[in-house]
């Protein structure tokens, strides 16, 4: 579930299957739809600090990712926001979204009934915790699960002038999205629930094709949040 999103319900859910792209729908006797599947996750731990911590390390990831650490205006909400690699406050997080790649290094991506792409994330509940959030989201939006441990990218630190905070426990007027990698499974449909996107279609696609999709009328800092996530799954972490 999302901030500033359409809650009307979608008519169907499907999945397509191209060469170009990979069918999520698990499929009976398919051995790759199962692939990882007794694997156990572990716990999808929140921000703390780690290597994306560290100053020269930042340093570096803003220099190969200019735009995606440039000041930024989201004016659906009215925020000035700033992308960093240093993570943000555990209480300051209320919204987590994932590149969640698959097992043959595509990347996951929602398309919900306004034909937007998206990564699978949305807004922390009252009281949840990072963890229990990103689970849900990936059950809720691309029927998947992590097969292990989230690594984070980074935040967005966000400031509105808002008068009042989207959700009332929220923190405000300061705000940050956590965004993060992790390899997942997709062993299920969307479940769709009445008041978050409602997902139509869930495609693994190449992450050049990802950068493509996401791109479609949004800012080109989406490109390079596909990059930082390839560029630090390539990293020993």
């Amino acid at each position: 579930m999302t901030e500033a999103t359409d809650t009307t319900h979608a008519t169907d859910t499907h999945v397509t299957d191209t060469d170009a792209q990979t069918s999520l729908i698990p499929r009976p006797g398919r051995a790759g739809a199962d692939r990882g599947a007794d694997r156990t996750a572990g716990p999808a731990s929140g921000p703390t600090p780690g290597l994306a911590a560290s100053a020269d390390r930042a340093a570096e990831l803003a220099a190969l990712f200019p735009v995606l650490h440039a000041p930024q205006y989201w004016t659906w909400g009215r925020f000035d926001a700033q992308f960093s690699t240093v993570l943000p406050p555990d209480e300051l997080v209320t919204n987590i979204h994932l590149v969640g790649f698959t097992d043959d290094g595509r990347v996951v991506l929602c398309r919900d009934e306004r034909d937007h792409w998206f990564l699978p994330g949305g807004t922390r509940e009252h009281g949840e915790s990072v963890a229990s959030c990103l689970v849900r989201e990936l059950r809720e939006e691309a029927g998947a699960r992590l097969l292990g441990e989230p690594v984070w990218l980074g935040a967005h630190r966000c400031v509105t002038d808002d008068p009042t905070p989207y959700r009332p426990w929220q923190p405000h007027p300061e705000k940050a999205w956590l965004w993060g990698w992790a390899e997942v499974t997709v062993d299920s449909v969307p479940t769709n629930p009445d008041d978050g996107e409602q997902v139509v279609e869930v495609r693994a696609v190449e992450p050049a094709e990802a950068r493509r999709l996401l791109l479609d009328g949004r800012e080109e800092w989406w490109g390079e949040l596909i990059g930082l996530a390839e560029e630090l799954r390539s990293r020993p972490h």
